[in-house]
């Protein structure tokens, strides 16, 4: 009796294009899924950065305002009063230090502007020294321009002060008086949707009692060839 020949086990052409099929929908879900996760992370990590950004210029912002000095850096013609701020609603320029980093020494001479940009408003900082400074000669270019912020859809800046009777007057988008400083600063800004930041409104209070602008701040520089008496333990000082 003769035995048939066993046929050679394998897969047909139709099961080997099955499981081709298969792998490819496979492989093709688990792509889909790395570049979800990979636009995940990069956003996550846009968002990051904008947040740090949005913080550190904040707190940059807040500790030059408020560390602002009744120093003259420009005079006006006619009268010669001092220029020792100016504030408008869109623009600032005061004199403060530097960061020590950032300084060469001395006082500069700092200005804040809310300028026009591509993603709409932009908040650039620029600053000079003090000595040398020249506000007569003073050119758009002048300074070295740092783009703080950008995406800020409308802003204003705005200033207070004390009244005759030493009572904090309403905010004003317009500082009238810049031979003095101003009691406190605020800043408002929206930003655009596509941002994705919030900016919360700061007020920042100046270190310096201004309420006697720079006649104040004299008077309590020691006069040439006198000692200034210590304070007390009451906080006063000792009188003879």
């Amino acid at each position: 009796m003769t035995r048939l020949p066993r046929r050679a086990a394998g897969f047909s052409l139709l099961e080997v294009l099955l499981a081709i099929t298969l792998l490819a929908i496979l492989l093709a879900g688990a792509m889909s899924g790395i570049r979800a996760a990979t636009r995940a992370m990069h956003a996550g990590e846009q968002n990051i950065e904008r947040t740090n950004r949005l913080r550190v210029a904040q707190e940059f912002i807040r500790r030059e305002i408020s560390r602002s000095l009744p120093l003259a850096f420009g005079q006006e013609h006619g009268s010669g009063a001092n220029f020792v701020f100016q504030g408008e609603s869109d623009f600032v320029r005061f004199v403060a230090p530097m960061p020590g980093h950032l300084s060469r020494g001395g006082p500069y001479v700092q200005t804040l502007e809310l300028a026009r940009g591509r993603n709409g408003l932009q908040l650039v900082f620029t600053h000079n020294m003090l000595n040398g400074f020249d506000l007569d000669k003073l050119k758009p270019d002048d300074g070295t321009p740092v783009l703080l912020l950008d995406g800020i859809r409308r802003g204003r800046f705005e200033y207070r002060k004390f009244d005759d009777q030493n009572e904090l007057e309403d905010w004003e988008d317009e500082w009238e008086n810049p031979s003095m400083l101003p009691v406190m600063m605020r800043i408002d800004l929206e930003m655009t949707p596509e941002s994705g930041l919030v900016w919360p409104t700061m007020e920042i209070p100046l270190i310096l009692d201004t309420s006697g602008g720079v006649r104040l701040f004299q008077q309590r520089m020691p006069q040439p060839g006198t000692v200034p008496q210590p304070p007390s333990a009451g906080g006063a000082t000792e009188k003879e």
